[in-house]
C-alpha cells in the first residue's frame, strides 16, 4: 500500500518543527484531508498538540521502546484510512543514543521509507544554511531529504538569499518560509510547549498555526511529496493492534463483565500514550476517566492507572481535595490495583514541597518529593525486575524513559519495597525504582504498551481478582 507520508525534522530541537507540524496538519484537516499524526520518540506534549490539530489520536513511533516490526505495524495500521500521515521528528535529524544514531529521526525515516522535510531556524544566518542542508544530505545518502521549510525569517531579502542559496547549492526545494511570529500562541515551560490541557487558548493556537501554514507553506507541493513515496507493506499487521481499534459489542471471553479501569486524566495528569489506553481496551477494560482536581467523589473502579504530568503546578488543588486522596488511600490499603508513572508516583507520595510550601499528597507511599530547576533525569531507561510485584515477572527487562524535575527529599521506605534495578537511567533512589505497596506499583519510568505487552494484561488480571474478592467479601481477602 502507498501510505502517503512525510517526516518533518530539523537540525536541532527548538527549531519550531512542532508548531509547523501542527499548522500543516490543522491546515490540511481544514481543507478536508484525513491526516494521521505521529510523533517520533518518547513525547507526550507535542503529541497532544498534533492530536488536537488532526482531530484524532497521535501515535508515538519509537524503536527503543518498541520492536521495529511493531513500529511498522503501528504506523501502517493507524495510517490505513488517512489521506496522508505527518510524522514529527524529535531533536535534530541525526540525533540518537549512540555513535551510529540509533533511534534517530533519520533511522525512523529510513525504516518508513519516508521523505524528509527539514525545518531550519534561520535566525541570523543565510548562505550557511545551504551548507547545513548539504551536509545533512551527504551524511547519510539513504535519508531522502526532499524539501526545506525556513523558519523565523527576518524579511523578504533574508528569504530571497536563503532560498536561492539552498536551492542552488543543494537542489532541494524550499517549500515554505515562515517569518518571526510576534504572537505567542504557543507558550512554553521547562519541558517545551505547555500541554494542550493546560492551555485555555489551545483551539485559538491551532487556528493560528493553520493560518500560518496556509499563508507561508506550499501545502500542495508538500502533499505531492508525501504522495511520491514507495509502497510500504501492511503485511504482518498484529492482531493486538487491529483489535484495539474495535468497539466491543460483548465483553471479552474470560469474564462476564468488563473490569472498570480508572485513568486519572486532567491538566495535572495528562501523559498517556494512546497505545497504552488502546492496550487496556484491547485486553478487555472499560475505561473510566477521573480527576483529583475536579471530582469530589471517587469512581467505582477495579483498578487505577495514573500517568505522568505536572502535579507540581496543581499541588494546592490536589492537596485540598481531601476526600479524593483519603478514599484512594483507603482503597489502596484494601488492595485496589494501582499503576502509576512519574507524576502519578509523586501524587501517591506523602508530600510535595515547592518553594518552601508543603502540600500533602495521597500518603500511600513513604516518600516526600521536592522540585528542582534542572532536570533530575532525562532519557531512555532500562530496568530489571528484581523482586516480586503484581505486574511484572521477576527477571523481566523493561525498556522505558524518564524525564522529571522532581527529586527525593525523604525516603522512609525499605529497600525491599523497591522492585526495579536500574540498568540505564536514574530511577528513584540508590539505583532503584518501582515502589510497591500491596497492589500499588509506582515508578519514574514510563513504558509503552507495544514494547511491554504484559503490562495491560497484568492490570486487567489484577482488576478482575480485586473485583471478585470484593464481591466475595472480607473473608476472601
Amino acid at each position: 500500500m502507498a501510505f502517503p507520508r512525510i517526516v518533518i525534522s530539523a537540525i536541532r530541537g527548538g527549531s519550531g518543527k512542532t508548531i509547523i507540524s501542527t499548522g500543516i496538519i490543522a491546515a490540511l484537516k481544514a481543507a478536508g484531508k484525513q491526516v494521521s499524526p505521529f510523533k517520533k520518540g518518547p513525547d507526550y506534549i507535542d503529541a497532544g498538540w498534533l492530536a488536537l490539530a488532526a482531530g484524532r489520536p497521535c501515535y508515538n513511533l519509537d524503536t527503543f521502546l518498541v520492536p521495529v516490526n511493531l513500529v511498522l505495524t503501528s504506523f501502517s495500521f493507524h495510517s490505513m484510512y488517512s489521506d496522508l500521515s505527518i510524522i514529527e521528528g524529535n531533536r535534530g535529524l541525526y540525533d540518537g543514543i549512540d555513535l551510529e544514531g540509533t533511534t534517530s529521526t533519520a533511522e525512523l525515516a529510513k525504516l518508513l521509507r519516508a521523505p524528509v522535510l527539514l525545518c531550519i531556524d534561520c535566525t541570523k544566518s543565510t548562505r550557511t544554511n545551504a551548507a547545513v542542508v548539504l551536509g545533512c544530505i551527504h551524511f547519510d545518502g539513504d535519508v531522502d531529504i526532499r524539501g526545506v521549510i525556513l523558519n523565523r525569517v527576518a524579511g523578504a531579502r533574508h528569504e530571497s538569499i536563503l532560498t536561492r542559496s539552498i536551492e542552488h547549492h543543494t537542489g532541494v526545494p524550499v517549500l515554505g518560509s515562515v517569518p518571526k511570529l510576534n504572537r505567542q500562541s504557543f507558550p512554553e515551560r521547562h519541558m517545551g510547549l505547555i500541554p494542550t490541557a493546560e492551555h485555555n487558548w489551545a483551539a485559538d493556537s491551532i487556528a493560528a498555526a493553520a493560518e500560518m501554514a496556509v499563508k507561508y507553506i506550499d501545502l500542495g507541493k508538500l502533499s505531492q511529496t508525501a504522495l511520491d513515496v514507495p509502497s510500504l507493506s501492511a503485511a504482518g499487521r498484529s492482531e493486538k493492534i487491529e483489535i484495539s481499534e474495535k468497539e466491543y459489542a460483548d465483553p471479552p471471553a474470560g469474564f462476564a463483565i468488563k473490569p472498570r479501569i480508572g485513568i486519572m486524566r486532567d491538566s495535572a495528569f495528562q501523559f498517556y500514550y494512546q497505545d497504552n489506553i488502546d492496550a487496556l481496551i484491547s485486553a478487555g477494560a472499560e475505561i473510566i476517566y477521573t480527576s483529583p482536581l475536579s471530582n469530589k467523589t471517587f469512581p467505582h473502579i477495579d483498578a487505577l492507572y495514573i500517568g505522568g504530568g505536572f502535579p507540581e503546578t496543581h499541588a494546592k488543588e490536589l492537596s485540598e481535595n481531601t476526600f479524593y486522596k483519603e478514599e484512594l488511600k483507603t482503597l489502596a490499603e484494601k488492595g485496589l490495583p494501582v499503576y502509576a508513572e512519574c507524576g502519578g508516583l509523586m501524587y501517591l507520595g506523602k508530600q510535595l514541597v515547592l518553594d518552601g510550601e508543603t502540600y500533602d499528597m495521597a500518603g500511600i507511599l513513604p516518600v516526600v518529593f521536592g522540585f528542582s530547576k534542572k532536570p533530575q533525569a532525562h532519557g531512555y531507561t532500562i530496568v530489571i525486575v528484581e523482586k516480586s510485584n503484581p505486574y511484572f515477572k521477576t527477571g523481566t527487562e523493561i525498556f522505558g524513559h524518564e524525564f522529571h524535575y522532581s527529586n527525593i527529599l525523604k525516603w522512609e521506605g525499605e529497600e525491599e519495597n523497591l522492585v526495579f534495578s536500574i540498568k540505564r537511567g536514574s530511577g528513584l533512589i540508590k539505583n532503584k525504582d518501582g515502589v510497591v505497596f500491596k497492589n500499588v506499583l509506582a515508578t519514574y519510568t514510563h513504558i509503552h504498551a507495544l514494547g511491554t505487552p504484559a503490562w495491560a494484561e497484568a492490570i486487567i488480571k489484577n482488576a478482575v481478582i480485586y473485583r471478585d474478592n470484593q464481591k466475595a467479601g472480607p473473608a476472601s481477602l
